[in-house]
C-alpha cells in the first residue's frame, strides 16, 4: 500500500484504500490532440504529480487517450524516483483508438477483445509497470461489441494479472447492471460536479448498493467552479483548449455557472479552505462517492485543492449549495444527496 499522511477510505472491493482526492492527468497530455487543455510543460506536470504524492495523494488517474499516449508517459517519468512502498496507485483507461495520421480526429470507441489487449500492452509499456492497479473501459463501445463481451475481456485480463482491478467509465446504471451479471464491477468513473449532477440520481445509489467504488471526474467542472473563471478568461482560452468550444463556457450557461461558483465562497471561508477545495468537498459529501479526480498543471494548483482530502461539509453547507443551484438554474440533476 502506498504511504500517505492523508485520510483514506475503502475503494469498493478492490482491496485498495485510497485518499479522497487523486491526481488527474488529463490536462498534462499536452495540446496536440482533439480534447486538449492547451499546451503544457512536461517538467511542470512532473513537478505537480510529485508534489501531490509528497503531500499524501496516493493515486493518479490517467488514460491512454490523454495526449494520445503522452500523459501515461509523463506519469511514468514522474513516478520513477518513488520506491514501491511510496509509489501511488496508477489508474488508467482503455477502449479509445486514435489515428496517428490525424491527431485532431476524435478517437474511436472500440471494445473488440484484440483491440483491448493491444491497449493493455501499450499502457503497460508507457507506464513502465508490470501490473496496472485499475483499468477502466473509457466509454461504451461503438464498434458493435456487446457490453457483456468487452466487460468479459477486462475480467479475463484481470484474471491474467494485467490489472489489479477493473471498472467502467461513463457507463449508466443499466449498463452497470448488465456488466455485473458477467462479473463484479469494481469501480465506476463518472462525471460529477455541482453543475453536472445527473449520476446522483441512479448511478451513485447503484454503486453504493453493489460495493462498487466511485471516483468522479471534473469535480470543479473543468475549472468553472474554482472561483477563478470569468467571461474574459473564457474568451482568452486558446483554440487548442476544448473548453473554448463547450456550451457550459458560453452565454447564459456560463453566467449561471459563475454565479454558482461564487456561492462556494462563504462555504470555503467557514472551513478555512479554498473555493476549489469546497467544490471538491461537495462531491465527496455524496454517499457512494469514494474519491474525486482533481487535475493540476503545476504544484501551485495542487496546493489549491489538497485540503479537500480531509474536508467534511456539513448538512447546512450542502443545503446552502442546493439553494444556490436552484436560484441559478445551473446544470442538471439532483441538487442534494
Amino acid at each position: 500500500m502506498p504511504l500517505t499522511s492523508l485520510p483514506t477510505v475503502r475503494f469498493g472491493r478492490t482491496g485498495m484504500d485510497i485518499t479522497r482526492v487523486g491526481f488527474g492527468a488529463w490536462a498534462i497530455g499536452g495540446g496536440d490532440w482533439s480534447f486538449a487543455w492547451g499546451d503544457q510543460d512536461d517538467n511542470e506536470s512532473i513537478a505537480a504529480i510529485r508534489h501531490a504524492v509528497e503531500a499524501g495523494v496516493n493515486w493518479v488517474d490517467t488514460a491512454a487517450v490523454y495526449g494520445l499516449g503522452h500523459s501515461e508517459e509523463v506519469v511514468r517519468r514522474a513516478l520513477e524516483p518513488f520506491s514501491d512502498a511510496d509509489r501511488p496507485y496508477v489508474f488508467t483507461k482503455c477502449g479509445l483508438v486514435w489515428d496517428e495520421s490525424d491527431r485532431q480526429k476524435t478517437a474511436a470507441r472500440i471494445g473488440a477483445a484484440d483491440s483491448l489487449r493491444r491497449d493493455t500492452e501499450a499502457s503497460l509499456r508507457r507506464l513502465g509497470v508490470e501490473q496496472i492497479d485499475l483499468m477502466q473501459l473509457h466509454w461504451p463501445s461503438q464498434d458493435g461489441t456487446p457490453l457483456e463481451e468487452y466487460w468479459q475481456t477486462l475480467l479475463d485480463l484481470k484474471a491474467e494479472g494485467k490489472f489489479r482491478a477493473v471498472g467502467l467509465s461513463n457507463h449508466n446504471a443499466d449498463q452497470l447492471e448488465l456488466a455485473e451479471k458477467v462479473g463484479h464491477v469494481d469501480t465506476l468513473q463518472p462525471p460529477f460536479s455541482a453543475i453536472r449532477r445527473e449520476v446522483g440520481e441512479k448511478e451513485l445509489p447503484w454503486c453504493a448498493s453493489h460495493e462498487t467504488g466511485v471516483i468522479v471526474y471534473s469535480p470543479m467542472q473543468a475549472g468553472l467552479l474554482t472561483g477563478r473563471f470569468s467571461a474574459e478568461r473564457v474568451a482568452s482560452l486558446p483554440a487548442n483548449d476544448w473548453r473554448s468550444r463547450h456550451a457550459e463556457f458560453t452565454g447564459d450557461k456560463l453566467q449561471a455557472n459563475l454565479t454558482l461558483a461564487a456561492a462556494f465562497g462563504p462555504v470555503a471561508e467557514r472551513h478555512g479552505v479554498s473555493v476549489p477545495a469546497a467544490a471538491v468537498g461537495w462531491v465527496l459529501a455524496w454517499p457512494g462517492v469514494t474519491g474525486a479526480i482533481v487535475g493540476a498543471r503545476n504544484a501551485e494548483q495542487v496546493d489549491g485543492w489538497i485540503s479537500a482530502a480531509a474536508l467534511e461539509l456539513t448538512a447546512a453547507d450542502v443545503d446552502e449549495i442546493a439553494a444556490a443551484i436552484g436560484a441559478t438554474g445551473a446544470g442538471a440533476g439532483p441538487a442534494r444527496p
